[in-house]
């Protein structure tokens, strides 16, 4: 398979068609024998090692290297069907626009908000992000951050490393004010999702009496958990000794933390931020800390990133310790995040959009009649429905592939390869022959009574009768959101 890096900078793109209602702005993109195979980019890297093994069956697989849309190539733009992103760029609905075949975009990581998903749906494109990883490693981090503003080991630790002498008790004294003791103090949780469930269950083990705000979550939970619950915000900023943040940013949401809340906290009060920058108004924060209001504060999440600690309004702020949007990171969590991402996009090339997706957060804003209802493998809603409820003896007795993964001959193989051009570099070896896909489980279309009458009136118009199954129903694998907002766990890699 190839990847594509493209660095040039593109001078015009012509505005990607909106859709009207039955038919797409495009149509079907087959990986069969006949077409090339669909293209998928990882728009803001150049690490496709770990997503290739899931996708070159099926697609080719470029890299960008972009930070803006302005970066990305051509032939990316012009006939990628599936992107993959990082956090580095950001896709609004001009830059959307720019891509004439894209049908899915997946976040490596959970937070989606650099990508207009109301503007991604309208235009058919599906939307998807990875909010199970990484939950352990931003809960330790969270923990790890909270004992640091208890315990003051960062700063005591930088003392040593300065060569500040420490030769009786006087000099401990001075060196560690500030220090407090964690059992009986408050921890109020903002965000009881997948970390902040996490976050307060290793708290409880240090001794914290565990607060919580949610009200998107059921009533109940705080007595499985274990938990206080709170209905207002005011009303944990009150009572905590140490607030953490654990929500995803929206535009209700944009500087939770600001001057007024912050005066609505406990008088030095500790702040943790492992979730998004935004939440927190660093000007407000500044100022908070230089004032004693909040004692000290840590935040691996910052509004401006790569953050620099000599500019932007927490340069001066004492009592800060900032890390560089790390909470994510472990070498598991990186290679089971990257998986899970092609994953996605796999099964939007073999199954149907959005029905085989296991994380769409844009299903709301698709277009009724869009192209989603199309598989990226070409299968029409039609054939997709025959397929499904009369499949050939051959493969309902022994195939174990999904009829969209079709294994590419050699000779249109090379066709496809040797399409690309010239001036894109080639970053991995030429393919070998395809291992057979994983069983991919068969999803019924978007909606099974509408494509069953289409593949009805096919199979009418040549001769034969479809069996019905009246048990076909849709169904979704999507868990049901339990976090503060209706969206995905924040708390990772941006």
């Amino acid at each position: 398979m190839d990847c594509i890096a493209g660095h040039q900078r593109l001078e015009s793109h012509g505005a990607r068609p909106r859709l009207d209602g039955g038919l797409g702005p495009r149509g079907p993109i087959s990986n069969g024998p006949l077409h090339a195979r669909p293209l998928v980019a990882l728009l803001d890297g150049r690490d496709c090692s770990i997503e290739m093994p899931f996708l070159k069956d099926v697609a080719t697989v470029a890299f960008c290297d972009a930070q803006s849309t302005s970066e990305i190539h051509e032939k990316v733009l012009n006939e990628a069907v599936g992107a993959l992103m990082w956090h580095t760029i950001t896709l609004h609905k001009e830059d959307l626009e720019k891509f004439k075949a894209l049908r899915i975009i997946v976040r490596i990581g959970s937070g989606v908000d650099n990508i207009d998903v109301k503007a991604a749906g309208e235009l058919g494109i599906a939307v998807c992000n990875v909010p199970g990883y990484g939950v352990e490693e931003v809960a330790d981090t969270t923990m790890c951050l909270i004992l640091n503003l208890y315990r003051r080991t960062y700063w005591l630790a930088n003392m040593v490393k300065e060569g500040k002498k420490f030769t009786g008790p006087e000099q401990v004294r001075e060196a560690a004010a500030g220090c407090a003791r964690i059992r009986g103090d408050t921890l109020g949780i903002v965000g009881l999702g997948r970390i902040g469930s996490a976050v307060a269950l290793r708290a409880k083990a240090f001794g914290f009496n565990v607060t919580f705000y949610d009200p998107y979550l059921p009533d109940g939970i705080e007595k499985s958990l274990g938990l206080t619950r709170v209905y207002t915000l005011q009303e944990l900023l009150f009572q905590s000794d140490c607030v953490s943040l654990h929500c995803t940013l929206n535009e209700h949401n944009h500087h939770l933390i600001n001057d007024s809340t912050i005066k609505q906290m406990r008088p030095g009060a500790f702040l943790v931020n492992t979730a998004r920058g935004g939440l927190v108004d660093e000007a407000a924060l500044a100022s908070a800390l230089k004032e004693g209001r909040i004692r000290a504060a840590a935040l691996d999440v910052h509004e401006s990133e790569p953050y620099n600690i000599n500019q932007g309004p927490l340069k001066d702020a004492p009592n800060l310790l900032a890390t560089p949007h790390a909470a994510f990171f472990s070498d598991a969590a990186i290679t089971e995040l990257r998986e899970m991402a092609a994953n996605e996009i796999r099964r939007a090339i073999v199954g149907r959009i959005p029905d085989s997706l296991r994380n769409c957060v844009n299903k709301e804003y698709f277009m009724p009649g869009g192209p989603y209802g199309d598989a990226l493998n070409g299968a029409s809603a039609a054939a997709a429905a025959s397929a499904f409820l009369n499949p050939p003896l051959s493969l309902a007795a022994h195939s174990t592939t999904h009829p969209g993964a079709m294994a590419m001959p050699e000779t249109d193989r090379d066709r496809v390869l040797s399409s690309v051009p010239t001036s894109l570099s080639t970053a991995v070896p030429p393919p070998q022959a395809p291992a057979p896909p994983p069983p991919q489980p068969t999803q019924p279309p978007h909606s099974v009574a509408a494509a069953a009458a289409a593949a009805a009136a096919a199979a009418a118009a040549q001769g034969q009768q479809l069996p019905l199954n009246p048990h076909l129903q849709p169904h979704s694998t999507q868990e049901t959101s339990n976090h503060i907002t209706s969206k995905a766990e924040p708390s990772e890699v941006h």
